[in-house]
Formats: C-alpha cells, sequence, structure tokens
C-alpha cells in the first residue's frame, strides 16, 4: 500500500505539526513501534492501557510477512491479508477460460485450495539486538568505506551463521538509520494455497479513483493457507474476530509490516528526495503508464495479462505525485528545519558533543552530491529487474548472480544471494508460472528505451545491450528466442553453475551477463560512495539524537513486524465532519450515482443479494494508526488482541505519514470485521470459512 496526500488544511496541519516536533516525545498515536520495545509508557499515559502478560507475544505470531503483510486467523494456518496483495497469485493462476480475479474464488473445502507457485510466507520467531557485534566488526580507526565494509561483512556472516545453527531464515536490519542493528528470526513457508477472493470489481470497487479517498466501499480481501508436509499447518496462536466490531473511539492496534519511512532523515535527504528520486520515479512512472494503457487497450487477453502491472503502476504515480506536492510545501521544511536547528544547538552547545557528533550533518550532504553523479545509472542498474521487469530477464540475472556470488563466502556476496536470500530466490526461479510473451516483450521494450535515453544510444553498454537492433525489435528477439520458460531448463543450467553461464547462448542470459558487471559496479560506488558514509553520519546523528531526547521514538520503517496504535475516529474536511464508518447501503448508493457503470458497477453476487444484506452494516472505517506502505492486510485489533478490521489504505493527508506523523486529517482507511463476516455468509456462501474464523 502506498499512499497519495495533497494540499489544504495547512495551518491547522503546521499548528500541530511545529510544536510537537520540538517536544521531547512522541505526538500522541504515532509511531510504528518495534515488538520488543513497545510503547508502554504511552499507552498508560494515553489510554489508560497496559497490555497483559503474553499479549503483544502472541500478536506477534500470528502476524506474516509476505509482499505485505498478513496474519492467521484459525488454528489451521489460514491467513487474511488484502486483496491487493495477492492480485499477484490470483493472476497467476488465472487463464483467460478461468479468471480468478474477475469471477473470485472460493474453496469450499481443502482438496480445492489452489496453491501458489514461488508465494512464501514468514512468521517472525525472535529478534536479538546485535548492535555491538555488527559495530565490533568495524578496525579501530577505519574510514567509513572501510567501517562499512567490514560491518556489511559481518552482517552476512551472522545471517548465514544463525542459518545453519537454527534452520530459520534469519536477517540483520539496520534501525535508526544504522545506529543499531537487530537480528530477525523467521519461520517460512512455501506451500501456501489460495482459499477465498471476492471479485476484483469489490475489492476494488471505485478504482483509480476513490484510490487514496473516502468514503470508501471496498471489499479489500483474501484468504490463503499455509501447509506443511502436505497438511494445514497447526496454528495455535491465532487471532480471532470480534463480531460486536468496533465504535467511535476506541483503542485499536495494526501489526504490520511497513516497508520504509524517512521520519529520520536530514533536511538535506529531504530536499533530495523533493528534487531528484520523487521527479524521476513520477517521470518514470507516467512514462510506464502510458505504454501499459497503450498495450492493455489492443485486445481483452492484453489487458488481463497486463492487469496487475497497470495497477501498480497507477498506484505508484498517485502515491508519488502527492508526496511531492506535500514536499514541495515550504512550511513542512520549515518544520523539519526547526528540528534539526534544535538538535544541532544542543550538539554546539557542548565541546565535547561537538567533536564526536557535530560534522555528520556536513558528511551527509557530501554523500548526497556523490549520489547526485551516479544516480541515473544506480537507479538503471543497481537493480535492473526494476527497469526491465520481465520475468524471463529476472530469471537470467538470478542464474547469472547465482553462478557469480555463489562461490564466494556469504558475507562476500551481494545481499541478494547471501545465504539468508538464496531460498527466496530458488523459490522463484523454480515457480512455474505463466509467461505472456506480449507483456514479456512490452516490459522489456520499455527498459530498453529508457536506458538509451538516460545513457545515451553512444553508451558502450547500450550498444552491448542492443546488438544493433532498436528496443522493441531487441525486445522481441530476446523474448523469442529465451529458453527459461520452463523449471527444468532453468535448474539445469543452475546446476552447471559458472560454466553454464558462460557457455550458454541463450540470449536473455547473454544479457544478463553483460549488464550484471555493470550492476556489481555501481552497486560498489554506491556503497562505497553513498551508504556507508550516511550510516557513519546517522550514527552520529542518532547518538546526538539519543542524547538529547532518549529513545523514546520509534525507528523509520525497514519491512519488519512493527506495532501501531491509535483510536477509532473521523476528521473534517472543508469544515465539514467526515463519518467514521461507510454502509453496505452507501456502497449501493454510491454505485448508483455513478450510474452503476465501472469502477462503480457492484459484482452481480452483490447485487443479486441486495435485498438479504443489511444496508447499515458497517463497511470501511477510519482510524488514526499510524501506517505506510507495507501495512497492506495487517490486522486490527482491539484491546482483548480480537480482529475488528484489516487495513487497506489511507486517505490523501495520510501522504505525509511517509515523513512525518500527523493525526488531524491523516488516517488509516480498514474493512470492518462486521462486514467481513456478512459478505462471507450472505454474498459467497461461504460459511464453512466463517465458522474456521468464528470458532473459539
Amino acid at each position: 500500500m502506498r499512499r497519495e496526500c495533497k494540499a489544504g488544511g495547512r495551518a491547522a496541519f503546521m499548528g500541530l505539526l511545529f510544536p510537537a516536533i520540538l517536544a521531547a516525545a512522541a505526538r500522541a498515536d504515532e509511531g510504528m513501534w518495534l515488538p520488543n520495545n513497545p510503547p508502554l509508557q504511552q499507552l498508560e499515559q494515553s489510554y489508560r492501557f497496559t497490555p497483559p502478560a503474553g499479549w503483544l507475544d502472541r500478536l506477534q505470531r500470528a502476524c506474516v510477512r509476505m509482499d505485505a503483510s498478513g496474519s492467521i486467523v484459525s488454528g489451521d494456518g489460514l491467513v487474511m491479508t488484502n486483496h491487493h496483495v495477492g492480485f499477484d497469485q490470483l493472476q497467476k493462476l488465472s487463464t483467460a477460460e478461468r479468471n480468478l480475479l474477475r469471477d473470485g474464488f472460493y474453496a469450499p473445502t481443502r482438496d480445492l485450495e489452489l496453491r501458489c507457485p514461488g508465494f512464501e510466507v514468514q512468521v517472525l520467531r525472535s529478534i536479538e539486538d546485535v548492535t555491538a557485534r555488527i559495530r565490533g566488526a568495524a578496525p579501530s580507526g577505519a574510514d567509513p568505506v572501510a567501517a562499512w565494509t567490514a560491518m556489511r561483512q559481518a552482517m552476512g556472516g551472522i545471517e548465514s551463521d544463525e542459518e545453519k545453527t537454527t534452520g530459520l531464515d534469519c536477517e540483520v536490519v539496520s534501525l535508526y538509520q544504522g545506529a543499531r542493528f537487530h537480528l530477525y528470526r523467521y519461520d517460512r513457508y512455501d506451500d501456501v494455497r489460495l482459499v477465498m477472493a471476492p471479485e476484483a470489481a469489490a475489492a476494488n470497487f471505485g478504482g483509480d479513483t476513490d484510490n487514496f479517498e473516502y468514503p470508501r466501499f471496498a471489499y479489500d480481501i483474501c484468504f490463503f493457507r499455509l501447509y506443511r508436509d502436505g497438511k494445514p499447518l497447526p496454528t495455535p496462536d491465532h487471532l480471532r474476530f470480534a463480531e460486536q466490531g468496533v465504535k467511535e473511539g476506541d483503542l485499536v492496534f495494526a501489526l504490520g509490516h511497513p516497508y520504509q519511512t524517512s521520519r529520520l532523515f536530514t533536511a538535506d535527504q529531504l530536499r533530495f528526495a523533493r528534487d531528484v528520486q520523487l521527479p524521476a520515479n513520477l517521470a518514470y512512472a507516467w512514462r510506464r503508464e502510458s505504454q501499459l494503457a497503450s498495450f492493455s487497450a489492443r485486445d481483452a487477453e492484453n489487458a488481463r495479462v497486463a492487469e496487475s502491472d497497470f495497477l501498480s503502476i497507477q498506484n505508484w504515480r498517485k502515491s508519488d505525485t502527492g508526496t511531492l506536492e506535500e514536499l514541495l510545501d515550504p512550511a513542512f521544511f520549515r518544520g523539519r528545519e526547526m528540528e534539526e536547528e534544535s538538535l544541532r544547538a544542543f550538539v554546539a552547545a557542548d565541546p565535547e558533543r561537538s567533536a564526536a557528533w557535530g560534522g555528520a550533518w556536513d558528511e551527509v550532504r557530501a554523500a548526497l552530491r556523490a549520489y547526485r553523479e551516479i544516480y541515473v545509472r544506480h537507479e538503471l542498474l543497481g537493480d535492473p529487474n526494476r527497469e526491465f521487469g520481465s520475468d524471463l530477464f529476472r530469471y537470467a540475472h538470478n542464474l547469472v548472480g547465482l553462478a557469480e556470488e555463489l562461490p564466494k563466502p556469504s558475507d562476500e556476496r551481494l545481499e541478494d544471494f547471501r545465504d539468508s536470500n538464496i531460498e527466496s530466490v530458488n523459490a522463484d526461479l523454480y515457480a512455474q508460472v505463466p509467461i505472456p510473451d506480449a507483456l514479456e516483450v512490452d516490459r522489456l521494450a520499455a527498459g530498453l528505451s529508457l536506458l538509451c535515453e538516460q545513457l545515451g544510444a553512444d553508451d558502450s553498454l547500450v550498444v552491448a545491450v542492443l546488438a544493433g537492433l532498436p528496443p522493441r525489435y531487441r525486445a522481441g528477439q530476446l523474448v523469442r528466442a529465451c529458453t527459461l520458460r520452463g523449471t527444468e531448463e532453468r535448474h539445469a543450467l543452475a546446476t552447471l553453475g559458472a560454466e553454464g553461464i558462460a557457455t550458454s547462448t541463450d540470449p536473455m542470459i547473454r544479457l544478463a551477463a553483460t549488464l550484471f558487471p555493470a550492476e556489481r559496479a555501481v552497486r560498489k560506488i554506491y556503497e562505497d560512495r553513498v551508504k556507508g558514509p550516511l550510516r557513519a553520519a546517522h550514527e552520529k546523528i542518532e547518538a546526538a539524537r539519543f542524547a538529547w531526547r532518549g529513545e523514546r521514538i520509534p525507528p523509520d520503517a525497514t519491512n519488519t513486524l512493527r506495532l501501531s496504535y491509535g483510536r477509532v475516529a473521523g476528521y473534517e474536511e472543508a469544515g465539514r465532519p467526515v463519518p467514521v464508518f461507510t454502509t453496505f447501503g452507501g456502497l449501493f448508493a454510491r454505485a448508483a450515482a455513478h450510474g452503476n457503470a465501472a469502477p462503480f458497477t457492484p459484482p452481480r453476487s452483490w447485487s443479486d443479494r441486495r435485498e438479504l444484506l443489511d444496508a447499515g452494516t458497517p463497511f470501511d472505517f477510519l482510524s488514526t494508526l499510524d501506517i505506510v506502505g507495507g501495512n497492506s492486510g495487517s490486522p486490527v485489533v482491539n484491546t482483548r488482541g480480537e480482529v475488528v478490521g484489516l487495513v487497506f489504505d489511507g486517505n490523501l493527508a495520510s501522504c505525509i505519514w511517509d515523513y512525518a506523523y500527523e493525526e488531524t486529517r491523516a488516517r488509516c482507511i480498514a474493512l470492518d470485521a462486521r462486514a467481513i463476516l456478512a459478505a462471507l455468509r450472505t454474498v459467497y456462501g461461504a460459511d464453512a470459512l466463517v465458522k474456521e474464523i468464528t470458532s473459539p
């Protein structure tokens, strides 16, 4: 889930933001808190609530990480998340004859559940602070490049050793912009099966028009099941539904895996995001959206196979447009500058603090200057999978990477190919999924054209990649001649290792082999000149912040499990109150107001049962829960740890949460548990599923 924002309500917003930024404590409902450092003091002070013993541990064991977030909601491994989180799986399982996105899916018995190829789910088991071990790996007095190299190797070594010892997926995560390091250990499940998904028209009712808006009427939900050894996974630690739901003012919690926030950025880093990163992202998003719209308009099958790509890029474009608009607000920047000036004044007031930390902000500025020099090349080549987009290219890239990297010790490899990531790479590499050639050509042609335009047609790498052909002709040649469509072919080539790559005549392998050295080179420059120096500078800045305010604020989001808390609450828009809840009746009223035309057409399953649905049933609701992209699929629970909702979006004003929290107008949007159960019973006849998730 990404978010968009727009300007408005500036005086009220900034009046709240400035004093709060300078306060010693976080605002009332702010924070994506570490499960091993929950906001106990804040909860007691604001809500007079103290979690009972074992409450958070049980919630942690019931939450899962996939492409975003989800939760286990039965004793037989049933996982609940958003439809848009499961969208790619639904598309992979669909055909022109059996379109799960158009028609939905429900397996009333276990034998009808559909296995999802290449889909993995992780459950967090433990967290350990390894900061001392990581910092201790850096030689005394080492420069930032040497220190970061040693620390990276230590991180890889710890991950590899822990995986061998525990058999779990292990990941060392940098927190507070590199000031702290935690080791996360996960169970991983790769036998995941689809149980239920509504029609896309129900899950995404209102389409792009309603995306990031409110009121909302989206039934954005999907169910999967975890299996082990061919049987449903026993999951005694699971969440139960609260059929009574919530009311305005209730304290609620969300547990999920927010991707990334930038609330600890310096003012210079925010300027870099505003002036370099976001404009580049938007240029790419607008371009790719236009290309996909043209591709999809050619025929119905093109539209079907490209739907996931198209919705994703629309979401990206809309989100970043709003984010950039907020960052262009001088008042917002002045607030961040005031906070930074206060921290720097605290550092400058003491000679020892000044000597230890005073130069950090200049170091950040120098690293960003270096980043500007390589930014375009790093964006194109630092992760060519992003720009090229092709499944066949990704297979080729990973085969080349495995051959290059596996002979090295884990801690010396590119991060993608460390021991901690190999199982995920292999799961993707050997998953048998449909590969539509027309979409592959379109994706690859778009990536090759972008490479030419950004680097120039005479660039030596561009010349080698195009091999004397225009981008679209070259893309067609690569796709038609590629031999990597089957898992057997990919496995055979992987088994041969470096020798197989060197002698392969597959054109996609040759393309990946041409690009891989350039990728490695630009990633090394980035690590040495940008990431390492930034980490070293932020270690100082966060040490200063800890001395100034203590560790009373949570670290930025890192795609790891976080706890947010807030209250069920509406807001005001243009002087009018926005109601907390929408209803089933509101769904049909909004459809009628738009002539029941797409994307405001309720599926027939809903229209045919309209009279059986209670029009007053709460549908979606608002809260002050602190969420960002990656929180999609997070369960919303009450103080008893029962499911009362399912996070699926934020409103326009919540865009700012990537950079700062505010609760005047920004809101989290969730699907109400009462709507989940009512639609399962009445619309989809999923009585067995309802019984499973409501059983004691």
